[in-house]
């Protein structure tokens, strides 16, 4: 198997390049929905131990069905697919780039919850027009063992997220393990509750907010990720979900920027547009870098070759 890593503001994305299973003809959507129901040791084979980590997340090249889209994209973490992913994103542009398939410029990829725009500044820098996102509930409280009461909004920017405004656990790098635990809670919690996302879709990011340690940002955050792993990057798909928060609430208006802050310092420079549903359409700025180009090995008898797993 093939396969181009990135990291895209710290947070890493294995492109898969030739090797990956045939998913047969159809949208994007319907391939994904393949690959979840035929193929779901791909997940854990591609990126976890020995041969990556739990942190990564994957990015399939797949045939599009839309002739306005140069690719289609089905991302991945180690637990399934992802909707959208805007690190992810950014990083299988600037792969593309690095292999001499895209130049700079403006393409769109069809993924499994609709066509995203990708800009390519230069050899590393690009932005993403994501899809619509919205907030679904404000202040959503919810109570969490050994930590209390907390409230968030719930919210969609590709993927469902819990959007805490004030983040129970000081945003210190140092306090990564803190934070982690304290996220896992509140998912945790949030499924045992029944608290969903729209048509009772399971909210599995967490995002945890503070205020910015650098001078130059309007936002610190903490993102939980579904397999959980904590998110480098900022997190487009979350950065969306709190554009969406912003805007309804008359915090941040069309096309002015927001600088949103990771638990590593990393950023991205966002801003948004109305949507024609109410939402908004975000757009994500930040930069990716190639990190390694590789073939992946499956021998048949490595009793690791499907990943180190608690199965």
């Amino acid at each position: 198997m093939r396969v181009i890593d990135t990291h895209t503001e710290g947070e890493p994305t294995r492109v898969i390049l030739e090797g990956g299973p045939d998913l047969g003809q159809g949208s994007v959507a319907q391939l994904a929905q393949r690959l979840a129901e035929q193929h779901p040791d791909f997940y854990t084979a591609t990126l976890l131990e020995p041969r990556g980590h739990d942190a990564m997340v994957g990015a399939l090249l797949v045939p599009n069905s839309r002739s306005d889209c140069c690719t289609g994209v089905i991302y991945f973490n180690p637990v399934g697919n992802l909707g959208m992913c805007g690190h992810a994103t950014l990083g299988t542009v600037v792969a593309l780039a690095h292999l001499g398939q895209l130049q700079p410029g403006t393409h769109r990829f069809e993924t499994p919850v609709g066509v995203v725009e990708v800009e390519l500044h230069d050899a590393n820098t690009a932005s993403v027009r994501n899809i619509e996102s919205y907030r679904y509930r404000k202040n959503v409280a919810v109570e969490v063992p050994d930590v209390g009461n907390v409230t968030g909004d719930i919210a969609w920017g590709g993927n469902w997220f819990f959007l805490v405004k004030d983040s129970p656990v000081p945003l210190e790098f140092e306090r990564i393990d803190d934070l982690t635990r304290v996220a896992l809670r509140i998912k945790n919690a949030l499924k045992q509750q029944g608290i969903t996302g729209q048509d009772g879709a399971e909210v599995d990011h967490v995002e945890l907010f503070g205020p910015p340690h650098r001078s130059d940002t309007d936002s610190r955050n903490f993102v939980l990720c579904p397999g959980g792993a904590y998110d480098r990057s900022p997190c487009g798909t979350g950065c969306s979900a709190k554009l969406a928060c912003l805007a309804e609430d008359g915090l941040l208006k069309p096309d002015t920027t927001w600088i949103q802050e990771s638990i590593i310092n990393s950023i991205y420079t966002l801003s948004y547009k109305t949507g024609d549903k109410g939402g908004v359409i975000p757009t994500i700025t930040g930069s990716a870098y190639v990190t390694a180009i590789t073939e992946l090995i499956f021998h048949a008898k490595d009793p690791y070759r499907y990943g180190i797993t608690a199965g």
